[in-house]
């Protein structure tokens, strides 16, 4: 009963983590493969041919990576139709240009290290379904 109960808790959201630390990557998957569906890349080009694959409804996406800022990665994912959440993390708070953040529709930008509970509750507000509006217009 044990197992079926954590499955049954299990959601069908999919997270993709891109961050070329792959300690970070590892330690991300650990935490949230408990209750989501995480794939992860290592860079930007391995990052955009696993959403070719699929999709998935959160990117969390270091804003240094290694063949391109953070930033064009979401730029490229809002070009070719990802219209979901976003997490940018960087180490490097004074590199990043805030209207850029906005612009993307980025929905939470946080700055190394890690609180690593705040990250989780984060994503899981995220993750929620979002109310249906209705109304005459």
């Amino acid at each position: 009963m044990g197992r079926k109960a954590a499955a049954a808790e299990k959601s069908d959201k999919k997270i993709m983590i891109v961050d070329d630390d792959e300690n970070i990557r590892k330690t991300f998957a650990l935490i949230l493969k408990k209750k989501y569906d995480v794939a992860s890349a290592g860079d930007s080009k391995e990052a955009l041919s696993s959403y070719k694959d699929g999709h998935f409804d959160l990117l969390i996406t270091d804003y240094k990576l290694p063949d391109q800022c953070g930033l064009d990665l979401v730029s490229k994912f809002r070009k070719i139709g990802y219209d979901g959440e976003v997490i940018m993390i960087t180490a490097f708070p004074d590199l990043v240009n805030l209207s850029e953040l906005s612009r993307l529709a980025i929905s939470i930008f946080f700055v190394k290290p890690l609180d690593l509970d705040t990250l989780t509750q984060s994503i899981d507000r995220l993750m929620q379904p979002k109310p249906f509006l209705t109304g005459r217009f």
